[in-house]
């Protein structure tokens, strides 16, 4: 690795988060080996310092430091990263051995900037719309484990926002549509990985998740269109939640 370029930079925060261990071990039976593995750490205790000790020797990176985050605990990896393109894969997320390898096949045969891989959810998660994102969000499957993209966007849309603190990946990925940046998908049954349903977003309420969609919009549309759509999903959740109580 050290007498090539490095294709990919596959970036994993972790505070905590013992399943870690699966994180390593998929990375450890790529297919495709050209990668790095920057890890990192916004301040575990014992157990789970203990399990990036014991699989140093897998890590290129470690960055062990308070932050602000996930998103900005990403920053700080993108910022020391060296490859081509970078993956985010969670510390509670795995790849599938070949996930890497197809990766590199879309890249490498499409001109593409970014690419969007199907995951596993509570369900398989596949598909991407952009063409949908000016009403909806759900867009694309999952950003970790499913989500690559070339170093060089960063370079020209910028970093994570982390005023998001849980919205920043659909921030970005808006700001890659609005700049006509170049994504495709995987083809439907290309799993890249299992992605945990679980995570700190799934625990989200309603509003919460709602307010910060709102701020995204707004860093990203029209003020008078925000305002549409929020009515509109307002209202439609309104009766949603009536049907379901008759």
């Amino acid at each position: 690795m050290n007498s090539k370029k490095i294709f990919f930079s596959i970036i994993t925060p972790v505070l905590n988060e013992p399943q870690i261990k699966k994180t390593f071990m998929s990375l450890k039976r790529q297919n495709f080996k050209n990668f790095e593995h920057i890890v990192v750490d916004g301040g575990s205790e014992k157990k789970t310092i203990s399990i990036l000790k014991k699989n140093k020797k897998y890590i290129s990176k470690l960055i062990i430091d308070k932050d602000d985050g996930i998103y900005d605990a990403i920053n700080k990896g993108i910022k020391i990263s060296k490859g081509e393109v970078i993956g985010i894969l969670n510390a509670d997320d795995y790849y599938y051995k070949d996930t890497l390898s197809i990766a590199h096949r879309y890249f490498k045969n499409n001109k593409i900037d970014y690419l969007f891989g199907s995951v596993v959810k509570e369900r398989l998660m596949h598909g991407f719309w952009p063409n949908k994102i000016w009403y909806k969000f759900n867009i694309y499957p999952a950003h970790s484990c499913g989500f690559f993209v070339k170093k060089k966007l960063h370079k020209k849309i910028g970093l994570y926002d982390t005023r998001f603190k849980y919205s920043s990946d659909r921030d970005f990925i808006f700001k890659m549509i609005k700049r006509n940046f170049v994504g495709m998908n995987s083809k439907k049954y290309e799993i890249f990985g299992k992605f945990n349903p679980y995570g700190i977003s799934s625990k989200l309420g309603f509003f919460k998740r709602f307010k910060e969609e709102v701020r995204v919009r707004l860093n990203n549309q029209n003020i008078f269109l925000v305002i549409l759509l929020s009515f509109i999903t307002l209202l439609y959740s309104l009766l949603i939640l009536l049907l379901k109580k008759k």
